[in-house]
């Protein structure tokens, strides 16, 4: 059935109270899981990392529950079916799901999505996966550009910042990305097209974003909420859209800050909108946005960085880095393949 003796596994032990730290997680070696009925025992060979994972580990619930102490790590990933008692999916069939940080998961059919046998693994994980998609739907369906606004896209080195800031120049706007350093300010404007970019490390941060705003925002992809959204809620035109897609900068604190103030005030006066989203949402349209991600891919229109990591035992740093902001794209774990 597999050649996997164990099951590797990572299990959160403990509710971080500030920061990650790897001694949150702990190593084990379990007995290779079997498939129940309707379930799949899948061997997973690549392991999204994402921010969503530290918001996980809270006591609060998400949209998903939180995940149990002692339980296995949750994560989403690609990998192959080794047994199965679903009759929807064969021995040999990749799949895509919550396959959690581990070797190996037992997994209800019905919670996995067949994939293209001919699609690799890294783009299906990054440009045709959740991330390509939570780029592309939060853009067209909730921030809706036209030609000539001005685009907003914070954390806009990351996995989806990076897909939106060349999706919204696709779509004709002007496009002004948030990062954390020069390097990938650098790399935005100077690889990516975007028009401009800004250090949000920068103590002048906000004029800085003033200035390569002049006609104000229209539109704010909003990936770290905190501070950063205040100050730009400010520079929101009349009419503008605000599309929340994530809170990381409150993900990885245990004080993080009150929320934006002046809300009320700033929705009325500018008709403001701001819309959270969650990508599963969608989930009836995914063949749509892949076709449309691919065909741009395709025509040199879109790049989709990846930042990949060797080795099951490494996922704990990648997501201590990915929050630290040292990553430039997509981070992924491959564990097999």
């Amino acid at each position: 059935m597999t050649d996997l003796q164990t099951n590797r596994q990572w299990r959160l032990m403990r509710r971080p109270k500030g920061e990650l730290s790897p001694d949150d997680f702990a190593w084990a070696e379990a007995a290779v899981p079997q498939a129940g009925p309707g379930e799949v025992l899948v061997r997973h060979e690549l392991l999204s990392i994402d921010a969503a994972n530290r918001a996980w580990m809270s006591p609060v619930p998400t949209y998903l529950p939180p995940v149990e102490l002692e339980g296995v790590m949750r994560g989403f990933g690609i990998g192959t079916v080794v047994a199965s008692n679903d009759q929807s999916l064969q021995p040999g069939d990749r799949v895509e799901g919550l396959l959690g940080w581990q070797d190996l998961a037992a997994v209800p059919g019905r919670e996995l999505r067949k994939l293209p046998a001919e699609q690799a693994a890294g783009d299906q994980l990054n440009l045709l996966g959740i991330t390509g998609k939570t780029a592309w739907f939060g853009l067209f369906e909730i921030g809706r550009p036209r030609p000539g606004e001005t685009v907003v896209v914070s954390a806009g080195a990351g996995a989806v910042g990076s897909i939106v800031g060349q999706l919204a120049k696709v779509a004709g706007a002007r496009v002004v990305g948030i990062v954390g350093s020069q390097e990938k300010c650098d790399w935005l404007t100077g690889s990516l097209g975007f028009d401009a970019a800004v250090n949000h490390r920068d103590p002048d941060m906000a004029k800085a974003l003033k200035a390569a705003c002049p006609r104000g925002i229209d539109i704010y992809f909003d990936n770290v909420g905190g501070e950063i959204l205040e100050k730009v809620l400010f520079l929101m035109r009349s009419g503008g859209r605000v599309v929340c897609c994530g809170s990381v900068s409150t993900y990885d604190t245990g004080t993080p800050p009150p929320g934006p103030r002046g809300i009320p005030g700033l929705l009325v006066v500018k008709r403001l909108r701001l819309e959270g989203f969650i990508v599963t949402d969608y989930e009836a349209r995914y063949a749509e946005a892949e076709k449309a991600l691919a065909g741009l891919a395709a025509a040199g229109r879109l790049t989709a960085e990846a930042d990949l990591r060797d080795g099951l035992e490494h996922a704990p740093q990648a997501l201590i880095d990915l929050l630290a902001g040292q990553n430039r794209g997509k981070v992924m774990v491959r564990i097999a393949g």
